[in-house]
Protein backbone atom coordinates (compact mmCIF):
# COMPACT_ATOMS: atom_id res chain seq x y z
CA UNK A 1 0.00 0.00 0.00
CA UNK A 2 1.17 3.31 -1.23
CA UNK A 3 0.54 6.76 1.40
CA UNK A 4 0.26 10.17 0.64
CA UNK A 5 2.68 12.87 1.98
CA UNK A 6 1.70 16.33 3.31
CA UNK A 7 5.21 18.16 4.36
CA UNK A 8 4.12 21.54 5.69
CA UNK A 9 6.79 23.73 6.30
CA UNK A 10 6.83 26.90 9.07
CA UNK A 11 8.31 27.57 11.84
CA UNK A 12 9.14 26.16 15.54
CA UNK A 13 6.88 28.86 17.58
CA UNK A 14 3.65 27.37 14.95
CA UNK A 15 4.51 23.70 15.17
CA UNK A 16 2.89 22.58 17.63
CA UNK A 17 -0.35 24.35 16.55
CA UNK A 18 0.03 22.15 13.45
CA UNK A 19 0.21 19.63 15.18
CA UNK A 20 -3.19 20.03 16.93
CA UNK A 21 -4.88 20.87 13.62
CA UNK A 22 -3.48 17.66 11.84
CA UNK A 23 -5.09 15.83 15.14
CA UNK A 24 -8.24 17.71 15.13
CA UNK A 25 -8.66 16.84 11.43
CA UNK A 26 -8.24 13.19 12.01
CA UNK A 27 -4.20 12.75 11.31
CA UNK A 28 -2.49 10.05 12.99
CA UNK A 29 1.43 9.29 12.95
CA UNK A 30 2.73 13.12 12.89
CA UNK A 31 6.19 13.55 12.02
CA UNK A 32 7.79 17.22 13.73
CA UNK A 33 11.47 17.52 12.53
CA UNK A 34 13.25 21.03 14.33
CA UNK A 35 16.18 22.43 15.42
CA UNK A 36 14.86 22.34 19.54
CA UNK A 37 17.76 20.46 21.62
CA UNK A 38 17.06 18.35 23.92
CA UNK A 39 16.88 19.00 27.72
CA UNK A 40 19.28 17.47 30.07
CA UNK A 41 16.52 15.43 31.47
CA UNK A 42 15.38 14.10 27.83
CA UNK A 43 18.85 13.17 26.87
CA UNK A 44 19.28 11.09 30.31
CA UNK A 45 16.16 9.63 29.90
CA UNK A 46 16.71 8.63 25.79
CA UNK A 47 20.18 7.26 27.09
CA UNK A 48 22.23 9.62 24.46
CA UNK A 49 26.28 10.18 25.05
CA UNK A 50 26.24 13.27 22.97
CA UNK A 51 24.29 15.55 20.74
CA UNK A 52 24.61 17.27 17.47
CA UNK A 53 25.24 20.77 17.16
CA UNK A 54 22.01 22.92 16.34
CA UNK A 55 21.73 26.07 14.78
CA UNK A 56 19.17 27.80 17.81
CA UNK A 57 19.02 30.67 15.25
CA UNK A 58 16.89 28.07 12.68
CA UNK A 59 13.27 28.81 13.74
CA UNK A 60 11.62 26.78 10.87
CA UNK A 61 10.15 23.61 11.53
CA UNK A 62 8.59 20.67 8.77
CA UNK A 63 5.53 19.02 10.16
CA UNK A 64 4.89 15.83 8.15
CA UNK A 65 1.23 14.04 8.19
CA UNK A 66 0.15 11.43 5.66
CA UNK A 67 -3.09 10.09 4.26
CA UNK A 68 -4.42 6.69 2.27
CA UNK A 69 -3.76 6.53 -1.43
CA UNK A 70 -7.24 7.17 -2.05
CA UNK A 71 -7.76 10.44 -0.36
CA UNK A 72 -8.34 13.68 -2.31
CA UNK A 73 -5.01 15.10 -1.67
CA UNK A 74 -6.38 18.57 -2.33
CA UNK A 75 -9.09 18.81 -0.69
CA UNK A 76 -7.29 17.62 2.35
CA UNK A 77 -4.65 20.52 1.99
CA UNK A 78 -7.49 22.95 1.75
CA UNK A 79 -8.44 21.77 5.11
CA UNK A 80 -5.36 22.32 6.79
CA UNK A 81 -4.98 25.80 5.24
CA UNK A 82 -8.05 26.98 5.88
CA UNK A 83 -7.72 25.67 9.79
CA UNK A 84 -4.68 27.43 9.86
CA UNK A 85 -5.73 30.57 8.42
CA UNK A 86 -7.72 30.91 11.75
CA UNK A 87 -5.00 31.28 13.88
CA UNK A 88 -2.28 33.47 11.39
CA UNK A 89 -3.81 36.59 13.59
CA UNK A 90 -1.22 35.68 16.45
CA UNK A 91 0.67 33.06 15.90
CA UNK A 92 3.79 33.28 13.01
CA UNK A 93 3.50 30.22 10.14
CA UNK A 94 6.39 31.69 8.60
CA UNK A 95 6.83 30.41 5.24
CA UNK A 96 4.08 28.40 5.92
CA UNK A 97 4.50 25.98 1.96
CA UNK A 98 2.86 22.69 1.78
CA UNK A 99 4.57 19.64 -0.40
CA UNK A 100 2.77 16.31 -1.42
CA UNK A 101 4.22 13.59 -2.63
CA UNK A 102 3.68 9.60 -2.30
CA UNK A 103 5.65 6.97 -0.04
CA UNK A 104 5.28 3.28 -0.28
CA UNK A 105 4.09 1.60 3.34
CA UNK A 106 7.39 -0.25 4.59
CA UNK A 107 8.27 -2.80 6.85
CA UNK A 108 10.25 -0.44 8.74
CA UNK A 109 10.55 -3.18 11.91
CA UNK A 110 12.33 -5.67 9.64
CA UNK A 111 13.95 -3.92 6.61
CA UNK A 112 17.17 -3.29 8.48
CA UNK A 113 17.43 -6.80 8.45
CA UNK A 114 19.27 -6.91 5.08
CA UNK A 115 21.97 -5.15 6.86
CA UNK A 116 22.64 -7.83 9.56
CA UNK A 117 24.56 -10.85 8.19
CA UNK A 118 26.69 -14.02 10.03
CA UNK A 119 29.78 -12.78 11.10
CA UNK A 120 32.92 -13.48 13.54
CA UNK A 121 33.27 -11.78 16.63
CA UNK A 122 37.22 -13.65 16.43
CA UNK A 123 38.36 -17.09 15.22
CA UNK A 124 36.47 -18.26 18.14
CA UNK A 125 32.84 -16.44 18.15
CA UNK A 126 30.05 -16.59 15.10
CA UNK A 127 27.02 -13.96 15.36
CA UNK A 128 24.27 -15.86 12.84
CA UNK A 129 20.80 -13.99 12.21
CA UNK A 130 18.29 -16.36 13.35
CA UNK A 131 17.02 -16.28 9.94
CA UNK A 132 20.12 -17.16 8.03
CA UNK A 133 21.08 -20.80 7.20
CA UNK A 134 24.00 -22.38 8.89
CA UNK A 135 27.31 -22.93 7.42
CA UNK A 136 29.55 -25.57 7.06
CA UNK A 137 32.50 -23.33 7.97
CA UNK A 138 30.48 -22.38 11.25
CA UNK A 139 30.75 -25.68 12.40
CA UNK A 140 33.66 -25.59 14.55
CA UNK A 141 32.82 -22.13 16.10
CA UNK A 142 30.76 -21.02 19.10
CA UNK A 143 27.86 -19.80 16.96
CA UNK A 144 25.21 -17.27 19.00
CA UNK A 145 21.85 -16.95 16.96
CA UNK A 146 20.39 -13.63 17.54
CA UNK A 147 17.00 -11.30 16.68
CA UNK A 148 17.54 -8.81 18.07
CA UNK A 149 13.91 -7.45 17.44
CA UNK A 150 13.78 -3.59 18.32
CA UNK A 151 16.36 -4.23 21.37
CA UNK A 152 20.04 -3.76 21.36
CA UNK A 153 22.36 -6.02 20.43
CA UNK A 154 23.43 -7.87 17.29
CA UNK A 155 26.97 -7.67 18.50
CA UNK A 156 28.47 -6.17 14.96
CA UNK A 157 28.36 -2.63 17.28
CA UNK A 158 32.12 -2.19 18.55
CA UNK A 159 30.71 -1.45 22.28
CA UNK A 160 29.25 -5.03 22.33
CA UNK A 161 32.34 -6.90 20.61
CA UNK A 162 34.82 -4.65 23.05
CA UNK A 163 32.75 -6.95 25.75
CA UNK A 164 32.83 -9.58 24.46
CA UNK A 165 36.45 -10.11 23.73
CA UNK A 166 36.87 -8.93 27.23
CA UNK A 167 34.64 -11.51 28.48
CA UNK A 168 36.36 -14.18 26.97
CA UNK A 169 39.84 -13.19 28.55
CA UNK A 170 38.43 -12.82 31.97
CA UNK A 171 35.38 -14.96 32.77
CA UNK A 172 35.87 -18.49 34.45
CA UNK A 173 33.57 -21.29 33.71
CA UNK A 174 31.50 -22.06 36.81
CA UNK A 175 31.48 -18.85 37.36
CA UNK A 176 28.09 -16.61 37.89
CA UNK A 177 27.44 -13.16 35.81
CA UNK A 178 25.82 -10.25 36.32
CA UNK A 179 24.85 -8.46 32.59
CA UNK A 180 23.25 -5.19 33.37
CA UNK A 181 21.10 -3.83 30.10
CA UNK A 182 21.09 -7.19 28.66
CA UNK A 183 19.37 -5.74 25.40
CA UNK A 184 19.03 -9.02 23.30
CA UNK A 185 20.64 -10.92 25.72
CA UNK A 186 23.43 -11.41 23.67
CA UNK A 187 26.23 -11.18 26.45
CA UNK A 188 24.25 -13.43 28.84
CA UNK A 189 23.64 -16.16 26.09
CA UNK A 190 27.79 -15.76 25.15
CA UNK A 191 28.55 -16.08 28.67
CA UNK A 192 26.47 -19.27 29.32
CA UNK A 193 28.08 -20.85 26.00
CA UNK A 194 31.49 -19.64 26.80
CA UNK A 195 30.88 -21.89 30.13
CA UNK A 196 28.99 -19.87 33.15
CA UNK A 197 27.45 -21.57 35.55
CA UNK A 198 24.49 -19.29 35.48
CA UNK A 199 23.85 -15.73 33.72
CA UNK A 200 21.47 -12.84 34.82
CA UNK A 201 20.48 -10.07 32.74
CA UNK A 202 18.64 -6.56 33.53
CA UNK A 203 16.81 -4.00 31.55
CA UNK A 204 14.77 -1.30 31.92
CA UNK A 205 12.95 -2.02 28.37
CA UNK A 206 10.55 -4.87 29.23
CA UNK A 207 10.21 -5.64 25.21
CA UNK A 208 14.30 -6.17 25.38
CA UNK A 209 13.44 -8.57 28.37
CA UNK A 210 11.17 -10.60 26.15
CA UNK A 211 13.55 -10.36 23.07
CA UNK A 212 16.42 -11.88 25.16
CA UNK A 213 14.42 -14.95 26.43
CA UNK A 214 13.36 -15.74 23.10
CA UNK A 215 16.90 -15.50 21.88
CA UNK A 216 18.15 -17.71 25.13
CA UNK A 217 15.19 -20.42 23.98
CA UNK A 218 16.50 -19.93 19.91
CA UNK A 219 20.15 -20.71 21.44
CA UNK A 220 18.79 -24.06 23.49
CA UNK A 221 19.51 -22.62 26.79
CA UNK A 222 17.06 -22.91 29.57
CA UNK A 223 15.18 -20.33 31.01
CA UNK A 224 15.17 -19.46 34.67
CA UNK A 225 12.10 -17.47 36.68
CA UNK A 226 13.12 -18.57 40.65
CA UNK A 227 14.82 -16.64 43.03
CA UNK A 228 18.08 -14.32 42.23
CA UNK A 229 19.45 -14.98 45.11
CA UNK A 230 20.59 -18.63 44.79
CA UNK A 231 22.53 -20.36 42.28
CA UNK A 232 20.66 -22.06 39.25
CA UNK A 233 22.89 -23.67 36.87
CA UNK A 234 22.86 -24.08 33.12
CA UNK A 235 20.23 -21.58 32.89
CA UNK A 236 20.21 -17.65 31.98
CA UNK A 237 17.06 -15.54 33.53
CA UNK A 238 16.08 -11.87 32.57
CA UNK A 239 14.43 -9.75 34.59
CA UNK A 240 12.75 -6.34 34.28
CA UNK A 241 13.76 -2.72 36.32
CA UNK A 242 16.06 0.15 36.94
CA UNK A 243 18.76 -0.10 39.25
CA UNK A 244 19.25 3.16 39.32
CA UNK A 245 15.55 4.23 40.72
CA UNK A 246 14.67 0.93 42.34
CA UNK A 247 16.47 -0.27 45.32
CA UNK A 248 14.10 -3.45 45.97
CA UNK A 249 14.93 -4.41 42.69
CA UNK A 250 18.73 -4.43 43.83
CA UNK A 251 18.79 -6.70 46.61
CA UNK A 252 19.16 -10.30 44.93
CA UNK A 253 21.29 -8.76 43.36
CA UNK A 254 23.79 -7.50 46.46
CA UNK A 255 22.77 -10.06 48.22
CA UNK A 256 23.66 -13.20 45.38
CA UNK A 257 27.04 -11.09 44.90
CA UNK A 258 29.21 -12.05 41.50
CA UNK A 259 32.66 -12.52 40.41
CA UNK A 260 31.44 -10.84 36.87
CA UNK A 261 28.96 -7.70 36.33
CA UNK A 262 28.80 -6.65 32.38
CA UNK A 263 27.51 -4.01 31.47
CA UNK A 264 27.27 -1.96 27.86
CA UNK A 265 25.23 1.01 28.19
CA UNK A 266 26.60 4.23 27.94
CA UNK A 267 29.21 6.14 29.91
CA UNK A 268 26.03 8.37 31.23
CA UNK A 269 24.90 5.55 32.96
CA UNK A 270 28.06 3.25 33.92
CA UNK A 271 28.89 6.55 35.87
CA UNK A 272 26.08 6.68 38.35
CA UNK A 273 26.09 2.72 37.95
CA UNK A 274 30.18 2.21 38.99
CA UNK A 275 29.05 2.46 42.45
CA UNK A 276 26.09 0.35 42.83
CA UNK A 277 27.85 -2.19 41.08
CA UNK A 278 30.72 -2.18 44.10
CA UNK A 279 27.70 -3.77 46.04
CA UNK A 280 27.17 -6.80 43.57
CA UNK A 281 30.64 -7.23 43.36
CA UNK A 282 32.40 -10.20 45.48
CA UNK A 283 35.80 -9.21 46.87
CA UNK A 284 38.17 -9.03 43.80
CA UNK A 285 35.10 -9.29 41.34
CA UNK A 286 35.89 -7.99 37.83
CA UNK A 287 33.60 -5.39 36.24
CA UNK A 288 33.43 -5.16 32.14
CA UNK A 289 32.15 -2.10 30.94
CA UNK A 290 31.39 -0.21 27.39
CA UNK A 291 29.25 1.64 25.86
CA UNK A 292 32.06 4.55 26.43
CA UNK A 293 32.12 7.44 23.17
CA UNK A 294 36.19 8.60 23.61
CA UNK A 295 34.97 11.73 24.28
CA UNK A 296 33.82 10.71 27.66
CA UNK A 297 36.83 8.15 28.66
CA UNK A 298 37.95 10.52 30.91
CA UNK A 299 35.19 11.20 32.76
CA UNK A 300 34.38 7.09 33.12
CA UNK A 301 38.03 6.22 34.24
CA UNK A 302 37.56 8.83 37.06
CA UNK A 303 34.45 7.79 38.20
CA UNK A 304 35.97 4.15 38.57
CA UNK A 305 38.97 5.28 40.09
CA UNK A 306 36.19 7.17 42.74
CA UNK A 307 34.62 4.60 43.60
CA UNK A 308 38.04 2.10 44.70
CA UNK A 309 38.58 0.11 41.17
CA UNK A 310 41.45 -1.09 39.96
CA UNK A 311 41.49 -0.32 36.44
CA UNK A 312 43.24 -4.05 34.63
CA UNK A 313 43.15 -2.51 31.15
CA UNK A 314 41.37 -0.09 28.84
CA UNK A 315 40.70 -1.39 25.45
CA UNK A 316 39.36 0.78 22.38
CA UNK A 317 37.76 0.06 18.90
CA UNK A 318 36.78 2.72 16.82
CA UNK A 319 35.59 6.00 18.98
CA UNK A 320 34.91 3.48 21.41
CA UNK A 321 36.42 2.17 24.49
CA UNK A 322 35.92 -0.95 27.47
CA UNK A 323 36.94 -0.81 30.72
CA UNK A 324 37.77 -3.96 32.83
CA UNK A 325 38.22 -3.24 36.74
CA UNK A 326 38.66 -5.29 39.61
CA UNK A 327 37.23 -4.89 42.80
CA UNK A 328 40.48 -5.08 45.75
CA UNK A 329 39.91 -8.48 47.64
Amino acid sequence: MKWNVIRIRTTRDAEEYVGSILFDLGFDGIEIVDTVQLTEREKKAMFIDFLPELDDNDRSAVVTCYTEEDADVSARVSEILSEIESYKDFVDFGELTIETGVTEDKDWINNWKQYFKSFRVDEDIVIKPTWEPMKEEYKDALVVEIDPGTAFGTGSHETTRLVILNMKKYIKPGQSMLDIGTGSGILSIIGHKLGLLDCTGTDIDPIAVEVAKENATVNHIPLYDGSLTEPFPGKVSFVCGNMLDDEAFCVPFEERKYPIVVANILADVIIPLAPLVKRFLEPGGIFISSGIIYLKEEEVRQALLACGYEILEVTHMKDWASFVVKLPD
